[in-house]
């Protein structure tokens, strides 16, 4: 394959709203003319940023360009939920444990090098430390299954020899102010972060050292003697070698059709909490809750310097081959998170949602990325299965070091990995991922 027309663009719906709360940020021009880079990235979320910071580390003379579809901290990555989780967290299990204690030894030690590298960042780029809070997470418990769950995975974290805290009902209450949950289990490797002033506070580090170009979604890529030249709808860049950091959008380019589960999430935040309001709510200022049940409910507290006294909520997922979502699905899902909303915090009955939004994530049925050499001087960093944060950081880790030959674990990692396992045939693979879902998130009900 060598001229690749691009067949989708990113088309999210809703206020980004962890970009919405922040103050105005930089803008970044689009691509216009013909330009050249050594290495060109597209896409400018965590993976792309990832890319283009380990390439400043591995490759300084070189000269970078990172290209956006959209505007950074307004796509995917500035939408979701903001957790960045050490420890394992297979979605597709029933309790986020994976397959053997060994290959969960490596996940570990591998996001915990995301985090570092994240961290890292931070410090240097000067991001507020209030966007990159270590404060853990929990797995919180509303029902006897539920619980359950959360006990076995405690038990699986005891063989990794992992710190976790088990916690009771009052525990639960104490900390989110909610009668809702009947246990947690507190794990303390998690950094909760605003995601978008995380990726926008990394891309404006980055810019003194990097080509940025947003609003500028790829129309083509096509193979020249010296490498790839991108065409955009206003212009031409080549460059002698392209990394893809677009996660479900690597099949847009062509890539693993039929092999990758495009799969969107809804989530909803209030308004800023009045005082009358916190006092009623309680609880501590910071927590974030993933639901025991992977198919469950994720809500998350943040206080004026994430953006506002705020809660936030996650739920609903629905499998879109076509990568978009309609209104009135974002609308039903507002119903949906509502009522999860107002089940767990009944004394806030009349906060309202200022923000509901859509975030695309990418699954491959058998849990692999795509993060190797596709064509000659075309590398991937794509397909976070719904952990786009930490393995998305790998992944643009991976693709950055592929690019100028270094090995390394993480490079190890994913050159072990098998291809993503082909899908049904659609009509099937749609119908039968949503009723497959839906029967799930229905068993999650009270999660």
């Amino acid at each position: 394959m060598h001229n690749i027309n691009v067949k989708r663009l990113p088309n999210l719906a809703g206020i980004a709203a962890w970009d919405a709360l922040l103050d105005s940020k930089t803008s970044y021009p689009e691509l216009e003319g013909r330009q050249s880079a050594d290495f060109a990235i597209i896409g400018a979320g965590f993976a792309g940023l990832s890319a283009a910071r380990r390439l400043r580390q591995l490759a300084p003379e070189a000269s970078i360009a990172l290209i956006d579809a959209g505007s950074i901290g307004q796509g995917s990555a500035g939408r979701n939920s903001g957790f960045m989780i050490d420890l394992p967290h297979e979605l597709t299990s029933e309790d986020y444990a994976g397959s053997a204690p060994n290959a969960d030894h490596l996940i570990t030690q591998l996001n915990r090098h995301a985090i570092s590298f994240a961290s890292e960042a931070v410090a240097e780029y000067g991001i507020p430390a209030d966007f990159f809070r270590r404060d853990g997470k929990i797995n919180g418990a509303a029902s006897d299954a539920a619980h359950a769950q959360n006990y076995n995975y405690s038990t699986h974290l005891k063989t990794l020899d992992e710190n976790y805290e088990m916690l009771d009902a009052q525990s639960m209450h104490d900390i989110t102010g909610s009668r809702h949950y009947m246990s947690g289990l507190y794990t303390p490797g998690t950094v909760l972060i605003q995601p978008a002033g995380f990726v926008r506070g990394v891309a404006d580090g980055l810019a003194q050292q990097v080509n940025i170009f947003e609003r500028s979604p790829v129309t083509g890529l096509n193979r020249i003697e010296d490498g790839w030249s991108i065409t955009t709808l206003k212009g031409q860049l080549d460059a002698g070698k392209v990394i893809l950091a677009t996660n479900g959008h690597l099949e847009s380019f062509g890539f693993e059709k039929g092999r990758l589960m495009q799969l969107f999430l809804f989530a909803c935040m209030t308004q800023e909490l009045s005082d009358e309001a916190i006092k009623a709510l309680g609880g501590t200022e910071h927590w974030g809750v993933t639901p025991s049940d992977p198919l469950g409910t994720t809500v998350r507290r943040i206080s004026t310097k994430q953006g506002g006294n705020r809660l936030v909520v996650r739920t609903m997922s629905r499998l879109m081959p076509e990568m978009k979502t309609s209104r009135s699905q974002l609308k039903r899902a507002e119903k949906v998170m509502r009522n999860k909303f107002d089940t767990r915090f009944p004394q806030l009955a009349d906060v309202k949602m200022q923000y509901a939004w859509d975030g695309h994530l990418c699954l491959a049925m058998n849990g692999v990325s795509v993060t190797h050499e596709l064509e000659a001087g075309l590398y991937s960093a794509c397909v976070q299965n719904g952990l786009g944060t930490t393995r998305g950081t790998l992944t643009g880790i991976a693709a950055a070091e592929q690019a100028v030959g270094v090995q390394s674990d993480v490079t190890h990692f994913f050159a072990a990995q098998s291809r993503p396992s082909r899908l049904p045939p659609e009509p099937l693979a749609k119908l039968g991922a949503n009723m497959i879902i839906r029967w799930k998130e229905w068993r999650a009900h009270k999660e």
